[in-house]
């Protein structure tokens, strides 16, 4: 049995996240977090997910959500997942990371963590993002300069970061397959006279509208001819059954900072 505990209980994803957990036969929810001051705190997580006869309640204090953890299962904010990836560092403690909005200093936080702790650290945990990102690399590579590059991206009107972490996947798949400097390549928007578009430039914009969970279309423009590869998200569920497929995976391994690729096999 591994034995979990979900940051963010409270939260859209936490509350999924959890509740698959409990529904599980191999794993156990023993730690269950939320900000101070959360309405939430001191409760029992029964009352949160629905489900009688569980003894874990929600805490504001991450090292007492871990004592009894094999693993951390974070997709919360930045500054709460790297408060919780400190402690899980200091205790040896595994982690599941899909928060997303991190900048270039905490991204450095993390890689130094993954240096004591066994992490998986991905932006989507999708199965179908994962494949995606794989077919983009292919196809940027096989078509070539010649064809432009353009991407948007979709989600619901309370995403908090733009461009989303998975943009920013493909932008990175895309950048490592053309060799371009993705601080120099990418432009998030346009406006006014803007000149010529470069070759080598790779557009990103974000809309952000309604309740969308997440939609993604990597558009490749060519001489007479357009591809485009799409993936929509329906429910938040696909991302929390990549974490749970990396929360099995990611147990027993050696330190490392690891993505789903590894989890899925793909870097093999």
């Amino acid at each position: 049995m591994i034995r979990v505990t979900v940051a963010g209980i409270a939260g859209k994803m936490g509350n999924i996240l959890a509740k698959l957990v409990v529904n599980t036969t191999d794993l156990e929810l023993v730690g269950a977090t939320e900000a101070s001051g959360h309405a939430m705190i001191g409760e029992n997580v029964s009352d949160l997910i629905g489900r009688r006869g569980l003894g874990v309640r929600v805490t504001d204090k991450i090292g007492d959500a871990l004592l009894e953890a094999d693993v951390l299962l974070d997709f919360t904010a930045p500054k709460s997942t790297l408060a919780a990836l400190e402690i899980c560092a200091k205790n040896r403690i595994a982690a599941v990371v899909g928060t997303t909005g991190f900048d270039a200093a905490q991204e450095a936080t993390i890689r130094k963590y993954a240096e004591t702790i066994p992490m998986v650290y991905a932006p989507n945990m999708s199965l179908g993002v994962n494949l995606l990102a794989r077919l983009v690399a292919q196809a940027t590579k096989a078509l070539g300069p010649e064809y432009d590059i353009e991407m948007v991206e979709v989600h619901h009107r309370q995403k908090a970061d733009s461009p989303s972490g998975t943009a920013l996947l493909f932008a990175r798949t895309v950048a490592d397959a053309r060799g371009i400097d993705i601080e120099k390549g990418l432009v998030w928007g346009r406006r006014g006279k803007t000149g010529i578009r470069p070759a080598d430039q790779i557009g990103v914009m974000s809309l952000r509208a309604g309740d969308i969970v997440g939609e993604h279309t990597i558009m490749f423009a060519g001489p007479g001819e357009r591809i485009e590869l799409i993936h929509r998200a329906h429910s938040r569920e696909t991302f929390a059954q990549g974490a749970l497929r990396a929360i099995r995976w990611i147990v027993g391994k050696n330190p490392g900072l690891y993505s789903m690729m590894d989890v899925l096999g793909l870097n093999d």
